[in-house]
């Protein structure tokens, strides 16, 4: 047995698969469940748990948690402490789990702002121990529950992204349902009922030791202001396992849809459902907002839920306009949230390099505008564009300060000097400078494209050209 164990050691890998570099060994994941580890058993069987804690499904976990890094949970350690603490507690941990006997750690409660400043998001954050184990979790039960899933459901599941649901939405709109039912489920997470839920994950799900930790979960407790609070219904927003538990309990609702026959599309909690006209719109609104208030016990927000024309919604963070055939367009509650966050980043940029500066700014304009790329009517791009390079100019007007070197830098970038002198003493405030003509003259477009600037607009119309 000794010999066994020392050649499947030499032959787990050592790093990461990719090349990526990362050591794996010494995590605590060398010693397998032989139960687990024979013939690869189905997640279905009542052996759950034993896969769950299988070696490599436990290294694969493992892999994704320190990828993601994360905040520290109640207990303050974060992913840099994990491979540690694995290599002294993995061993009862794992018997803890297989003997169903774990007990979870409460979640740390923090609360961030709600995209456009409409109040607080709670979000739960657990430890990163049990995000380990909720992840190897998830890895199990998604395979086992997402190929029931509908078609229309896009979130959170492998293959699946918020594009798909837009252009879906398009799609219905483009066919003639110029009407949405946008309904907006009152804080979602915090409502879920455990045991609607629990009835729901154990239509598939048959060892006991799994649904019970999973119940164990979903009470583990809530650490607030230093006071921990068992809560009697919700899942905390911020945990692995979170987004495929939302999904099981909003399956119902799919597959509620789909059996009326009804055209919509569902990322997570929104759900939008097309139809051809206002009354029937009404009609839609009233039974299904009943069906999930009965059946799955969720709360409908009536004042932000609507019936209304697809181009006076916004859904993913996208609108449309009212084209027979629509195109999509960035919602201006977007705009005005991606404003925000950059007017925050620009104030803290006034005494900084400038060209430093622009590198810091690349990922937040990339990641932006990869995501809204779908957008057909570029003007808002264009709009922005200008908008940010004056930020940008903005902050070298004041880094000046003083008239003289004003119009010693205008005179640097090529401008005559009666004009570079006229612009410097003009008694204007920097935002005003920043768009005026002498600025624009001496900082074009073709300066900020030498820094590295991200153009929206560039980037838009090279992605939309390749086939």
């Amino acid at each position: 047995m000794a010999k066994e164990t020392q050649r499947r050691r030499a032959e787990m890998p050592d790093t990461e698969p990719g090349g990526s570099g990362r050591n794996l060994r010494g995590t605590g994941f060398g010693v397998s469940n032989a139960t687990a580890t024979r013939g690869n058993p189905c997640p279905a069987t009542e052996n759950m748990m034993g896969a769950v804690v299988e070696r490599e499904n436990m290294r694969k976990a493992y892999r994704r948690v320190v990828g993601n890094r994360g905040s520290a949970g109640v207990d303050g350690m974060g992913v840099e402490g994990l491979k540690p603490y694995l290599q002294e507690h993995w061993g009862r941990i794992r018997g803890e789990l297989l003997e169903g006997r774990y007990a979870p750690q409460p979640v740390l409660r923090v609360e961030i702002p709600k995209p456009g400043g409409k109040g607080m998001r709670k979000l739960g954050i657990p430890t990163v121990v049990d995000r380990l184990i909720q992840q190897a979790m998830h890895q199990v039960l998604s395979p086992l529950f997402d190929p029931d899933f509908s078609e229309t459901s896009y979130g959170f599941r492998p293959g699946r992204m918020a594009h798909q649901a837009i252009e879906k939405a398009k799609e219905y709109v483009a066919e003639g349902k110029r009407w949405v039912v946008d309904i907006d489920l009152e804080k979602f997470f915090d409502r879920v009922n455990h045991d609607v839920l629990m009835f729901r994950v154990a239509r598939k799900v048959k060892d006991k030791r799994v649904l019970r930790l999973i119940r164990r979960y979903l009470r583990s407790g809530i650490m607030e202001g230093g006071v921990v609070s068992q809560p009697e219904r919700g899942t905390p927003q911020g945990g692995p396992l979170s987004p495929l538990l939302s999904n099981i309990i909003l399956d119902d609702l799919d597959k509620e849809l789909d059996r009326r026959g009804h055209r919509y599309c569902r990322y997570a909690d929104d759900c939008n459902i097309y139809v051809g006209s206002k009354r029937a719109g009404e009609r839609v609104m009233k039974s299904i907002s009943g069906f999930l208030e009965r059946r799955l016990r969720l709360q409908v927000n009536r004042e932000k839920s609507a019936v209304d024309r697809p181009w006076k919604r916004v859904f993913l963070g996208f609108s449309m306009t009212w084209d027979k055939v629509p195109r999509l367009r960035v919602a201006p509650s977007s705009v005005l949230r991606f404003k925000s966050n950059l007017k925050r980043a620009f104030r803290q940029g006034r005494g900084r390099n400038l060209s430093r500066f622009v590198e810091e700014l690349k990922p937040v304009l990339r990641g932006w505008i990869n995501y809204f790329q779908l957008s057909e009517v570029k003007s808002i791009f264009e709009e922005l564009d200008g908008w940010i390079r004056r930020r940008l100019r903005c902050i070298l007007w004041r880094q000046w300060k003083r008239p003289f070197r004003r119009a010693k830098n205008l005179m640097k970038r090529g401008l005559r000097e009666e004009q570079s002198w006229r612009s410097a003493t003009n008694g204007r405030g920097p935002w005003w400078n920043s768009g005026a003509a002498h600025m624009n003259l001496a900082f074009p477009k073709s300066f900020f494209d030498q820094l590295g600037l991200v153009s929206l607009l560039d980037h838009v119309l090279v992605v939309q050209r390749k086939p």
